[in-house]
């Protein structure tokens, strides 16, 4: 059983940064694929960024080149650096983990969840 939890969410104006960070329970980075999605209310759960074993990324297009995904395998967890925030990126963001590796990443790909943490950007 994996065991993921994110912190590192708040509030912050529009232009602004936040970095997000999960812990995960066990060295899962060699076994899974780590991802990053996000809800908004009333909206569906939504890839944000993926990263693979071997440090490769990919993100959806709209935060290409804002938001950075990155792996600590010291500390174990899986990172996302949020840039240029607008207010359309507030959401809830969830940190998962999968044996799958499909492009585009699916939400039922992924077993394991953790509970989230609020991201709010204002205008």
């Amino acid at each position: 059983q994996v065991q993921l939890v994110e912190s590192g969410g708040g509030l912050v104006q529009a232009g602004g940064s936040l970095r997000l960070s999960c812990a995960a329970s066990q060295r899962v980075f060699n076994s899974y694929y780590m991802g990053w999605f996000r809800q908004a209310p009333g909206k569906e759960r939504e890839f944000v960024a993926g990263i693979t074993w071997s440090g490769g990324t990919y993100y959806r297009d709209s935060v290409k080149g804002r938001f950075t995904i990155s792996l600590d395998n010291a500390k174990n967890t899986v990172n996302l650096q949020l840039n240029s925030l607008k207010p359309d990126d507030t959401a809830v963001y969830y940190c998962a983990a999968s044996r799958l590796h499909r492009l585009p990443p699916r939400v039922d790909d992924y077993a394991y969840w953790g509970q989230g943490t609020q991201v709010t950007v204002s205008s």
